[in-house]
Formats: structure tokens, sequence, C-alpha cells
């Protein structure tokens, strides 16, 4: 270890909330995610995350799934149903259990990526700088949309900024969505398999695309019941419908 090594994260370093009842687990990511340059807060409930959401501000959560009290599923959808900032923080949930039921609640709560228990903390920190860096874009206010922005109905997507608008409003959307509008637009008008959205994986990997898929056109769809937008291609996949 080098004497940088002993050095505490700058100011202006990113901010991180390690939300686990498991004190082991949230000292050692505490330890490793500093070491990797983050400023890090931990606390042991949903109960005692919130005490700190109200007065700081993080650039991402972690969160444990099974916790006394309210739990992580919970946690995350009190989140998502607050006013911004608080409810555009990313959120990665981790959690001991693997099966497509638990991934499809986590993210139907508002999670934006999904990590079973154990991991490697290098795994884990590879991750956070993976979605930390997609989620940059939206951090930076924007005047107006790019050159390469789409349009369809009241909406606009900017995949080079991985931003959606209604009108002048900025829409949260989570990885997940920003990731599934960007491959949607590849073709505008023409269908993308399920697999395809879902980066490979079977059948359980196409079941959370179709759960991303219903929560994104809650944002997009006046009816998300009968879609104008965002269409299913029975038997296949989506295609988005843009304006000409």
């Amino acid at each position: 270890m080098t004497e940088a090594d002993n050095l505490p994260p700058a100011d202006d370093a990113l901010h991180l909330l390690v939300v686990d009842d498991d004190r082991r687990i949230r000292n050692l990511l505490k330890r490793y995610l500093q070491g990797e340059g983050y400023r890090v807060t931990a606390a042991e409930s949903a109960e005692d995350a919130y005490a700190h959401l109200r007065g700081l501000h993080f650039d991402l959560i972690i969160l444990d799934v099974m916790m006394p009290g309210q739990s992580g599923y919970e946690f995350a959808a009190q989140i998502r149903a607050e006013n911004a900032p608080l409810a555009e923080a990313p959120i990665l949930m981790l959690t001991a259990r693997s099966e497509t039921e638990d991934r499809v609640k986590g993210l139907e709560a508002g999670a934006d990526d999904y990590m079973a228990k154990p991991f490697e903390p290098r795994e884990l920190a590879l991750r956070v700088a993976s979605i930390l860096r997609r989620a940059a874009p939206r951090m930076v206010a924007q005047s107006a949309p790019g050159q390469n922005a789409v349009r369809f109905g009241e909406f606009t997507f900017d995949p080079d900024r991985g931003e959606l608008r209604q009108g002048d409003e900025v829409i949260r959307i989570t990885e997940r969505e920003r990731d599934m509008l960007r491959l949607l637009l590849e073709t505008p008008g023409e269908a993308v398999s399920r697999e395809a959205l879902g980066g490979g994986g079977g059948a359980a990997n196409e079941r959370t695309v179709d759960v991303q898929v219903n929560r994104l056109r809650r944002k997009i769809e006046t009816d998300p019941a009968n879609p104008l937008h965002l269409q299913t291609v029975r038997g296949f996949g989506y295609k988005l419908a843009i304006d000409r």
C-alpha cells in the first residue's frame, strides 16, 4: 500500500450510500470503496439511510434487500416516489437471492441494477463505476436536446446524453431503460428482440425486459395498456414508433 492509498477521498469525490444491516459487509464495502476514491456513508437500516438522505446528496445508493424493518424493495419504492433530486439517485440492489422473481421485484421497485451475494468487491466496484459513468450525462443540466434527439409524441430522447424529456421537463429513467431506448433507436420503428434488449441470458432475462418495458411505458404512454410509442411485437420483442 502506498502513501496515496491512505489519503482520504477528495471533498468533491462522488458520494455513495451503503445500506446493509450486516456490519461486516458495511465496513468491508466502506473501506474498499473509499480505497477506490469514493466518499462513502454507511447506514444499518432504511430508517438510518433516510435520515442521511434528508441532509446529504448521494450519487449512488448500494442497497441490501433483506433488512429488519423496511425491506430494500420498500425503501427503493419510497425513494422513487420522492421529488427530485432524491428520486434520481441510481440504486444498485444487493441480495442473497438470485431468482428471477427477486430481480423482477427489485426492478419494479426502481433499482437500476441488481447484484447477488456473495460477490467480489472488485466486481461490485466495476459495476458501481459503470452505473456512475452512464448516469453522468443526466447530472449536468442541459439547455436543449442535441442534434441526434428523437421525438415521439410529447417526448424527446437524446441518445448521446441519455436524456428523456417531456416538453422542457427531464423525466427520470433508469440505466436499463436508457440502454433499451438507445437499442430501440438504432432501428427506429423496427422490432428488437427481447433477447437483444436484455443483453442475452435466455427466458429469465427476457422476463425482466418485460418488466422494464412496462415500467418505461408508465413514463411515456398516456395509456400504458394500449401503448402508442413503445409497441409489442408479439412473440418477438418491441419497437419504438417515432415521429417522422
